[in-house]
C-alpha cells in the first residue's frame, strides 16, 4: 500500500494535573528505511500506567507531549527492503521496552508511551527487531490486551518454570491479574483473586470453577483465609499490584519453601511503614522477592507461543471497547476503578 501522508493519534496535554489526551495530526516519512515496519493499529489496550501519568502519579519521567499508550495490535501494511520475519497481512504487535529484546540487555529502558511514543494513533512505524508475531486466533481486541499486561502477567508467575506450582494469589481485578488468572486456569494453577468489591468477584468466578476469591475487606486474616484454600500449604506465587506496603504480608502468604512474590504495580502508592526485619522472612521461607518490568521480546515469544498452544481466549479479559474519538472517556473509565480487567480502544475498522 502507499504510505499515508498524515494520520490521527492522541497526545497527553500539559500544564496543571491532572491532565488528558487531546487529538493530533501526525505526518509519516514517505519511504521507510529497510529494516522499518508500517503496521496500521486497530486496537489499543490501556494500563494503570497511562492514566498515572496524567494524574502525577507515575514515579517514572515520561516525554512531554508524548503518544500514549504501548499494548496494540496491528497488521503489517509495509515493509523495508532488508525486512524478512514479516510480510504484508501479519497480525503483530510492539514489544514493550524497545531496549529490552532478551532480558539481558544492558541499554537504557525506552518503554512505549512513556520513554518514546507510543500507540495511541493509526499508524506507527517500527523496526522489525521490535515487532512480534500474535496468534492468530485472536480478534484485534483481545491481541491488543498482551504487550504490558499479558507479558507482565506471564513473567510475574515466572514463566511457568516453577515446579509443580499449585497456586498464585492475585491482587485486584485489572488487567494483569485477570490476564494471569487465565494463563494459570490453562496451566492447572488454582488462582486466587482479591478485591474489595463483591460484584467484580462474582464476575471473576464465572470464569472457571477453580477460581477462589477474598475480599480483603470483609477478611480480616487473609494469611489465614489463604491457607484454607490451600489446604494449609500456602500459594506458590503472589503478583502484588499494589505496591511495597503489601510485602510482608505476601511473604507470609507464600508456601514453605521456594515461592515468589512478583513486585508488578503501585496502585496503592510507592511506599511502606515495615521495617526491614520484616524481609527476612524470605529466608526463613527460601522465597524470592522479584521486581517486574514487564518482560523481554523473547518473554513476549513465548507467551504468545504458549496463547496459541493452549487456544486461549482473551474475550474475558475485555470489559469494555471506546471507539478511536471517545480515547479520552476510556482513559476516565479505567482511572475511575469501574472496569475489570482490560479497557479497550478500537481505532480503526
Amino acid at each position: 500500500m502507499a504510505i499515508p501522508e498524515t494520520y490521527k493519534a492522541f497526545r497527553r496535554t500539559t500544564g496543571d494535573l491532572p491532565r488528558t489526551i487531546s487529538p493530533s495530526t501526525e505526518q509519516l516519512p514517505r519511504e521507510l528505511g529497510p529494516h522499518d515496519v508500517l503496521l496500521r493499529i486497530y486496537a489499543v489496550s490501556l494500563n494503570f500506567r497511562d492514566v498515572a501519568m496524567l494524574h502525577g502519579r507515575y514515579p517514572v519521567d515520561v516525554i512531554e507531549r508524548g503518544i500514549p499508550c504501548s499494548d496494540a495490535a496491528a497488521e503489517v501494511a509495509a515493509v523495508g527492503s532488508a525486512v524478512k520475519d514479516f510480510a504484508i497481512g501479519d497480525h503483530v504487535s510492539v514489544i514493550f521496552d524497545l531496549n529490552n529484546l532478551s532480558g539481558c540487555d544492558d541499554d537504557p529502558s525506552r518503554a512505549l508511551g512513556g520513554d518514546v511514543d507510543g500507540l495511541l494513533r493509526e499508524y506507527a512505524i517500527f523496526e522489525d527487531k521490535h515487532i512480534v508475531q500474535v496468534p492468530k486466533h485472536l480478534s484485534w481486541e483481545e491481541a491488543a490486551t498482551i504487550t504490558c499486561a499479558g507479558v507482565t502477567a506471564w513473567t510475574a508467575l515466572d514463566g511457568l518454570k516453577a515446579a509443580n506450582p499449585r497456586s498464585a494469589l492475585l491482587q485486584g481485578t485489572g488487567g494483569v491479574s485477570l490476564f494471569a488468572l487465565l494463563i494459570c486456569l490453562a496451566a492447572g494453577i488454582r488462582p486466587i483473586i482479591t478485591s474489595s468489591s463483591d460484584k467484580k468477584l462474582e464476575q471473576i468466578r464465572k470464569l472457571g470453577s477453580e477460581v477462589r476469591t477474598i475480599n480483603y475487606r470483609a477478611v480480616s486474616d487473609q494469611a489465614a483465609e489463604v491457607k484454607r484454600i490451600t489446604d494449609g500449604k500456602g500459594v506458590d506465587f503472589v503478583i502484588n499490584n499494589t505496591g511495597p506496603a503489601s510485602i510482608p504480608r505476601d511473604i507470609s502468604f507464600l508456601r514453605q519453601r521456594g515461592g515468589l512474590v512478583s513486585l508488578v504495580g503501585f496502585l496503592a502508592g510507592t511506599d511502606g511503614d515495615w521495617e526491614p526485619s520484616a524481609i527476612m522472612a524470605l529466608m526463613g521461607k527460601s522465597a524470592k522477592l522479584k521486581g517486574i518490568g514487564v518482560g523481554s521480546k523473547q518473554d513476549y515469544v513465548e507467551l504468545d507461543r504458549f496463547l496459541a498452544e493452549k487456544k486461549i481466549s482473551l474475550a474475558p479479559l475485555v470489559d469494555r471497547v471506546f471507539p478511536f474519538d471517545e480515547s479520552p472517556a476510556a482513559f476516565d473509565y479505567l482511572y475511575s476503578g469501574s472496569h475489570v480487567g482490560k479497557v479497550v480502544i478500537k481505532v480503526q475498522d
